[in-house]
């Protein structure tokens, strides 16, 4: 199962039409936004706020004052991030990763996306967000949000392989930085919004392209006492 362009173009229309511009990823700074994407990893970014607020207060949003604390150390700024001890070394780890690199944009896409991947911690999900957000790489960032969305749309296997998915985007859609970056967070703000785990179909404007609304009813109809 692979998305036309023509239906990859027209959800990205449609989501933009409906909640306008995201103006995301909310940072003051790139180097925010790769702590940003370490935090998020199992949390809501209600939390990463508060411990990006703790790191802001502490005067430690810099690579060189992070990678110098003790682990211990950073930790409690992390606490409302949720798992703080191991995404303090998971940051650490990333800073030591910029720190030694004189200048990571100059690298081809493919060659950034592998070092990344390299750094403890950073899995393909953090590492494509920090491509398209922080280097401005024409990736497809796929989440949690993306694969439910999409399966529910019946526009993609949510169960394939996170690579088989940012290719089936990539390889439909053209390369645009700018449109990769709404798509993403349009998806992200519809899931939570209206498409959540127990999904709110009554008032969701893509309903009548939606597979799962025939299923959610029926499933409605067979729990009802």
């Amino acid at each position: 199962m692979k998305p036309t362009r023509k239906a990859l173009e027209g959800l990205f229309q449609r989501l933009y039409d409906h909640y306008g511009p995201q103006h995301w990823w909310p940072a003051d700074s790139p180097f925010e936004v790769m702590v940003g994407a370490v935090l998020t990893q199992n949390t809501a970014w209600i939390n990463v706020e508060r411990a990006i607020d703790n790191l802001r207060q502490a005067d430690l949003l810099d690579p060189a004052a992070m990678a110098g604390l003790a682990p211990e150390q950073l930790a409690l700024h992390l606490r409302p991030s949720g798992y703080f001890n191991i995404k303090a070394k998971r940051l650490q780890s990333l800073c030591r990763w910029l720190l030694s690199r004189d200048d990571p944009e100059q690298l081809a896409t493919d060659s950034l996306r592998e070092q990344l991947l390299s750094v403890h911690g950073i899995g393909p999900e953090t590492a494509d967000d920090i491509l398209l957000y922080v280097y401005e790489r024409p990736v497809f960032v796929i989440d949690a949000y993306t694969r439910r969305l999409f399966s529910r749309l019946g526009l993609l296997d949510g169960e394939l392989a996170y690579e088989k998915l940012r290719a089936a985007f990539e390889q439909t859609l053209p390369p645009d930085v700018e449109m990769f970056n709404e798509y993403h967070a349009l998806i992200d703000h519809h899931a939570k919004q209206v498409c959540r785990p127990k999904p709110l179909c009554g008032a969701c404007f893509l309903q009548r392209m939606c597979q799962w609304k025939g299923q959610s009813q029926t499933a409605n109809l067979l729990t009802r006492p």
